[in-house]
């Protein structure tokens, strides 16, 4: 005759029926689930006999309840992460290490692209000039009042117009009576010769080179036919030339 085994609770007799086998002792299901059931982490209640069970560092789940903290993603056939009593699956885990977009200050993942600038990143198409809002990619930028700009709005927007063809004076020009003049645009009134580096002087509000002026300004002696300039050390100015730099950085 077989031995009879009971239930270590209620002392049911457990033969022929499906019972649990708990520290060494035999528990029937009914016992199981009201005494010996761990408690589901996520939904608090009881994981039963019938259900499926996790653990992981001492805590318990559902199968149906083992899920990302983040996305929601059922982890119960997936790898994961274990931070600040959290479960994350790999992709949410590499998110929350990953460094933040210094413009819409969500993630850059691994292998994104991104520029790094002053000890900030941002995601390629995040790093954008502050006045046209288009992405900077590779192309050089100039930073101005914490903002960035492409060369062509930083031009538009800083840049010294020119006093001759109105257009914007990038790298370097000419000063004459508080005016800008790009280098070429500053030329004589007569032969149109680049006055950068040379002496000139002014009639009526043009200017000339020395030559032109003898030639074509300057009165002549009714004696001898030559030019009458009046040379003296203030007669001709010697022109200033300030270079308007920008500090424009190359991405390449």
């Amino acid at each position: 005759m077989a031995a009879r085994s009971n239930c270590f609770y209620c002392r049911e007799d457990l033969s022929g029926k499906k019972f649990v086998r708990k520290d060494e002792k035999q528990v029937c299901v009914q016992c199981f689930d009201k005494f010996c059931a761990n408690t589901c982490v996520e939904c608090r209640r009881t994981v039963s006999s019938d259900s499926k069970e996790l653990h992981h560092k001492g805590r318990y789940w559902h199968s149906d309840c083992f899920r990302c903290a983040k996305c929601y993603k059922n982890l119960a056939k997936e790898s994961f992460t274990s931070k600040d009593d959290r479960i994350l699956c790999g992709t949410c885990s590499s998110r929350e290490d990953a460094p933040r977009c210094h413009g819409c200050y969500k993630p850059i993942l691994a292998g994104t692209e991104n520029v790094e600038y002053k000890g900030n990143s941002w995601h390629d198409e995040c790093f954008t000039c502050y006045q046209c809002q288009k992405p900077i990619g590779s192309k050089s930028f100039i930073a101005k009042n914490n903002n960035i700009y492409c060369s062509l709005c930083h031009e538009k927007k800083f840049a010294k117009q020119c006093a001759c063809c109105k257009k914007p004076i990038a790298t370097g020009g000419v000063n004459y009576q508080d005016q800008p003049w790009h280098s070429e645009c500053f030329v004589c009134s007569s032969c149109r010769k680049p006055l950068a580096g040379t002496r000139f002087t002014s009639h009526e509000e043009k200017v000339y080179c020395v030559d032109c002026y003898k030639s074509t300004v300057a009165k002549k002696c009714s004696s001898c036919q030559n030019p009458i300039t009046g040379l003296n050390p203030h007669t001709y100015a010697l022109m200033s030339i300030t270079l308007f730099k920008s500090s424009v950085l190359d991405l390449n």
